[in-house]
């Protein structure tokens, strides 16, 4: 479930960082148009925009901060217990040995 989450997730950001991209675009291709409202409207875009990112940016630093933290305790699992870790990657290995085997 934690992987679809993930995969979820990732998706979220691609598909947010593409609609950034559009907006920006958006308020490039408006930035000659004269009007008071139009450029209330670019004006609040680009401050939203900016807010947005600061927010993606503060998520992707956080679930790099995560992964350091899982990573750091795998680690530590695997100096502490050697012997389970080589029985825990050999039961694996024989697991994925015997599905691709029946392919």
């Amino acid at each position: 479930m934690t992987n679809n989450a993930d995969v979820s997730r990732d998706k979220l950001v691609a598909d947010f960082k593409v609609v950034m991209s559009d907006a920006e675009e958006l308020l490039k291709l408006t930035a000659g148009q004269a009007g008071d409202k139009l450029s209330e409207v670019r004006s609040r875009l680009n401050d939203r925009m900016l807010a947005a990112k600061d927010r993606i940016a503060d998520m992707e630093a956080a679930a790099v901060e995560q992964a350091k933290k899982v990573a750091h305790a795998t680690d530590d699992y695997v100096h502490k217990n050697p012997w389970q870790s080589v029985g825990i990657a050999a039961g694996v290995a024989f697991l994925l040995g015997l599905l691709s085997g029946r392919r």
